[in-house]
């Protein structure tokens, strides 16, 4: 049961950074958790530096979160939701519960919503 780019799914190790297998990007997230720096990640999977740090965003985000605890802004919920993060995962970073998150986010009027795009246009 993972909840998304979860850094706490597999140990940091960095022979399992180097193998590309389906648990390097639980890894890849553990290294950017422990502060590796993108050249070091790089170093160790040849990943191109802009998805890497795409992916560091990712773990900065949830620093923030982890870091706010209960007390989350609405600023910052506004923006977690704004990145594609689910009521489970920011319930998970505060340490709540994700009806707490869906509720709080209710109260605030943050409604999620789904760009629709048409893959269809333009053919005939």
């Amino acid at each position: 049961n993972v909840n998304g780019f979860d850094p706490y799914v597999s140990k940091l190790r960095e022979e399992e950074l180097a193998q590309p297998t389906d648990k390097r990007t639980f890894v890849l997230a553990a290294a950017l958790k422990q502060n590796y720096t993108i050249e070091r990640i790089y170093d160790l999977t040849k990943i191109d530096p802009w998805f890497l740090n795409k992916m560091k965003n990712i773990i900065d985000f949830l620093n923030l979160l982890e870091a706010e605890g209960n007390n989350l802004p609405y600023e910052i919920l506004l923006k977690a939701k704004q990145l594609g993060f689910s009521d489970k995962q920011i319930a998970s970073a505060i340490k709540s519960t994700e009806l707490a998150v869906r509720q709080l986010r209710e109260d605030t009027d943050i409604t999620p919503f789904v760009k629709q795009i048409d893959t269809v246009a333009g053919k005939k």
